[in-house]
Formats: structure tokens, sequence, C-alpha cells
């Protein structure tokens, strides 16, 4: 009754990743290890200083993104909460991995998105690809990773990557094309070219729109982050991982409170910096 084609698919898709391991496995090692010469210092800078003068910092951006002492002083205490719960370094593992693939996924996205939203072309090709990485299950991004590059910290940034990419594309696509055409008119009119006008005009425009975007790739990446401890990722993933292996519904909870922690923190700060962002512009206008 059955064609048996899953066989074939799984042969090929086999035969297809040992070619590229033994035929291109030094162009994934170079990936790997630029990828570790940024995350290593990082990882090491937060681990290494002292939590007083990372409680300090994460106040000092969260006041620069907010201009409020009360989010300030918030973001203060929660990230001292961490360090009360007994998982200050698995939240600076946590914190490096996030913010190497976050800072990717931003090069990666705003690019991608602003050349969807000026080329009906770019838009038909990637709108496809984008529905696909938002459908198949986040877990099997870590199948190809680790099989291209071994287990570890690697693999989960670019899985992060892939799976938090996606909505700052479309956000990013979305806020360029709903940008009022007759202030790009009025542009035009004034001799702006068209570098000038999507600087000036459309990207300044659309920052609401793109912040929400970054905000929603944060809240992804962070969503990964204990699906990415399976294949060794550590962090605060691997704290909820090793209280599901051992029964321990205390040890998970723990972690799972930090990492609802941090997701609290990133997102009060973006969506601040996103808002004054905006009251500036508009100011500004």
């Amino acid at each position: 009754m059955f064609i048996d084609i899953g066989k074939p698919i799984a042969d090929a898709v086999n035969t297809f990743v040992e070619w590229l391991i033994i035929n291109h496995g030094h162009i994934f090692e170079a990936i790997g290890n630029a990828l570790l010469t940024v995350l290593v210092p990082i990882d090491q800078t937060l681990r290494g200083a002292p939590p007083w003068a990372i409680i300090l910092a994460f106040g000092a951006v969260a006041f620069a993104a907010s201009r409020s002492w009360i989010i300030t002083v918030a973001v203060a205490i929660l990230i001292w909460m961490i360090g009360n719960l007994g998982l200050w370094e698995q939240a600076m593992q946590t914190l490096a991995i996030i913010l190497v693939s976050v800072c990717l996924a931003i090069v990666i996205g705003i690019p991608l998105g602003v050349a969807a939203a000026r080329s009906r072309f770019v838009q038909s090709l990637l709108n496809p690809i984008l529905d696909l990485m938002q459908t198949i299950p986040s877990f099997v991004y870590l199948i190809p990773g680790a099989m291209l590059f071994g287990l570890g910290k690697v693999p989960a940034i670019l899985a992060t990557v892939i799976y938090a990419t996606p909505p700052l594309i479309r956000l990013t696509d979305l806020g360029i094309r709903h940008v009022d055409h007759e202030v790009i008119e009025a542009s035009r009119a004034f001799g702006a070219s068209r570098w000038q006008i999507l600087k000036g005009v459309q990207i300044p425009l659309a920052l609401p729109s793109i912040m929400q975007g970054i905000n929603q790739t944060i809240m992804m990446a962070l969503a990964l982050v204990v699906i990415a401890s399976m294949i060794g990722a550590r962090g605060l993933g691997e704290t909820v991982l090793v209280g599901l292996q051992r029964q321990e519904p205390g040890t998970g909870l723990l972690g799972g409170i930090a990492i609802v922690i941090l997701a609290i923190v990133f997102d009060r700060v973006s969506q601040a910096l996103g808002r004054r962002l905006q009251a500036y512009r508009t100011a500004g206008g």
C-alpha cells in the first residue's frame, strides 16, 4: 500500500552530510574556531568578573536604555537574584551564548529584512525559507549542527541563530514596507539617493518594528537554551536538563526561574530602548 521513500531520503541525507564532513570539514572547523574566538573571551570575562561589576553593568545598560531608575533598580535586583539561586556561573555561560547568537542574528537578519523590503524577488525567495525555518521543530536544528561541528557551544550558537533570526527578518521587512510613501516621495523630491532614503528615512521610521524583531529574537534565543543543553551547550539549560534526568524537579525549577529572570530583563531593557529611540525620533522630527 505504501511506497517506502523514507529510507532512501534518510540515506541520501546521511551520505550528503558524510560527504560534507570529509570534503569540507576544514571549512566547518574554521567557522567553529572563529565563533569560539569571539565566544571564549566573552564567556571568560563574564564568569571571571566580580558579580557586583556585572550587576552594575546591567544596571548601567538598563538606565541608558530606559532613563528610568525604577527599571534600573528592578534589573539590578533581578540579576542579583540569579546569584542568590546559586546559578551565577551558569547564567553567565548562558548570557555569553545569547550575546553572540543575538549579535549574529542582528548582523544577518536586518540586512536580509532590508533586502526583502526593497525587492519583491528577494521577499518571494525568503518567505518559503522563513516559513520552513519557523515550522521545523527547534530540536531538529541541533542535529545538523552537532553532525557538522560536534558537541558544544558552537552548534548551539548556530542552531540559535537559525531558530531566532526569522522574526527579525520579517519585522524589519514589515517595518520598512509600512513607511509612509509620501515621506519617501518627499525625500526623493529633495534629491535624496536610495541609500540616503534608507538610512535617513526608512530605517528610522521602521525602528519600532525592528526593535520588536530584536526583542522577539532574544526571547526565541532564550527559548532554545534548554534544548541546546542536550548537545553540551551548558549554562542554565543544563541545570534544567539535569533536573529532568535526575528527577529533581526543584533543580529544574531553579534553572527555569533563572531563565525567566533573564527573559524579563532582556524584554524590559529592549522594549525601553525601543520606546526611547521612537520618542527621540518623534521629537527630532
